[in-house]
């Protein structure tokens, strides 16, 4: 049995794995680019072979793809997102400028799968070619984008259920906190009282937004969303070498595959020269490490302790904290959402610059801006439904603490002002600090208020602006 086959491009002839279905370009690519050794993400891969198949669809129903032909094209491309073939697609992340690497390793996979049943042998072009045929009407420069954006849109539909798991675990433990006095800090200074559930529907409230945020790059709309495709487009935005009718054809079947709404490119040029959408994602899902980070820190801060920390929250423990320190457990679940969080702001300092990078009437720095956002994209979906399960979920109140902080705290006097004046309040703070008392004793010391009065002052209600 043959080991290899010869397969010939515009730059001479080159040897192919004979079992391989991908072909000369791919083989180039790979001899090019051996540079991470991670391949295009398969979200990619996929949505490159549904623009495969809503452009033979497409050529086939203008007259300009033989039926014979086409239908090879089309039950490859069924086979592949079937689930078959996956190991074909080899090209390295980092490569050809544009993507033309992986378009050719989708075009040649496609071509010899579909070879084989027009009843002939991997690599007899001139019978179904991979740039003839399965290329046909097609550039790379607006199919790679296209793919992209159908690619974003299905893993971001992915994300926000997980989003939605989070932000539900942080609205219930709003509800059963709700009525747990605690004092609040401002400048990390103590401050005047709030609820510990007050806390946890805040940081409830920044997830909804985060989720309302990202849907919009999913809806149409006149400011940048990855609705909006270039397909048809072809080299330059011109759409040469397309017949009549094709961009129009092309989405619409695309938009039937994929489910999605997809519409033109408003300026088919803007549609190549700029990432925009690409970019804005970007920084919704950089927007979104942020505060992720701050409320992962902020869950470290609570529960930091035992003894030595402010411990007025108790993280599950998860597995032991160390190796040395016997008893120790670590908040790790939210020390991993951090790191998480981190690599995807350094994604968006990739895309940010591959953004900027685009010339004239395209922008080359697609692949890398692909693949980095739909790695955050995953990352997040992976991880957020196990830190709402492992971390939120089993969080619990340290009421004895937090009591202990809210009756010491000298910020309560900021309660009485309104009761004993300013100037009288802060004469109780210095007292109560120099004496290291709690505020209310001396108050009651004093004879500035009852305890009936402070308990109206400072019931939970009143302090936080709850209804009862």
């Amino acid at each position: 049995m043959k080991k290899q086959r010869i397969e010939q491009d515009s730059l001479g002839s080159v040897a192919v794995p004979a079992q391989a279905y991908y072909g000369v370009q791919t083989v180039r690519a790979l001899s090019n680019f051996p540079v991470s050794g991670e391949k295009n993400h398969p979200s990619l891969v996929r949505a490159y072979v549904l623009v495969k198949k809503a452009c033979a669809l497409t050529n086939r129903e203008l007259g300009v793809l033989d039926k014979k032909r086409a239908g090879a094209i089309l039950r490859s491309c069924d086979d592949i997102l079937g689930g078959r073939y996956a190991d074909q697609f080899v090209i390295d992340k980092y490569q050809a400028g544009a993507g033309t690497s992986l378009n050719m390793n989708v075009n040649e996979v496609i071509a010899n799968i579909a070879l084989g049943y027009l009843g002939r042998h991997r690599g007899e072009y001139t019978w179904l070619s991979p740039n003839d045929h399965v290329n046909m009407s097609q550039s790379t420069n607006d199919t790679f984008p296209s793919a992209a954006h159908v690619a974003l849109l299905t893993d971001i539909a992915k994300l926000i259920p997980a989003l939605q798991q989070l932000e539900s675990a942080l609205l219930n433990k709003a509800r059963s906190f709700r009525t747990l006095l605690k004092s609040g800090r401002t400048h990390l200074q103590d401050a005047v009282p709030v609820t510990l559930g007050q806390e946890f529907h805040a940081y409830a409230e920044t997830i909804r937004k985060t989720i309302s945020m990202l849907r919009g790059v999913s809806a149409p709309s006149r400011g940048p969303t990855l609705l909006e495709i270039p397909l048809g487009g072809t080299a330059a935005g011109t759409g040469i070498n397309t017949p009549r009718g094709y961009r129009r054809t092309a989405i619409r079947n695309l938009r039937r595959l994929t489910g999605l709404r997809l519409f033109a490119s408003r300026d088919a040029r803007e549609g190549l020269q700029s990432r925009l959408a690409m970019s804005h994602t970007s920084g919704l899902l950089s927007s979104l490490a942020i505060e992720l980070i701050r409320i992962a820190n902020d869950l470290r801060l609570l529960s930091s302790g035992p003894v030595t920390g402010l411990a007025e929250i108790n993280l599950p423990a998860v597995q032991p904290g160390s190796s040395i320190m016997p008893g120790k457990a670590n908040p790790v679940m939210a020390e991993a959402l951090d790191m998480i969080c981190f690599r995807i702001m350094g994604n968006g300092l990739t895309v940010s610059m591959a953004e900027q990078a685009g010339q004239l009437e395209l922008n080359v720095m697609m692949p890398v801006m692909a693949n980095t956002l739909l790695e955050s994209v995953e990352l997040l979906s992976n991880f957020l439904p196990v830190f709402a399960d492992k971390a939120v979920r089993g969080i619990s109140a340290n009421r004895e603490r937090m009591y202990s902080y809210f009756i010491h705290t000298p910020a309560i006097a900021t309660v009485l002002n309104t009761r004993i004046g300013y100037l009288r309040a802060a004469e109780v703070v210095k007292q109560a600090v120099r004496e290291k008392r709690p505020v209310i004793d001396v108050i009651l010391e004093k004879g500035l208020l009852t305890r009936r009065q402070l308990r109206e002052i400072l019931s939970v209600h009143r302090i936080t602006g709850t209804a009862r």
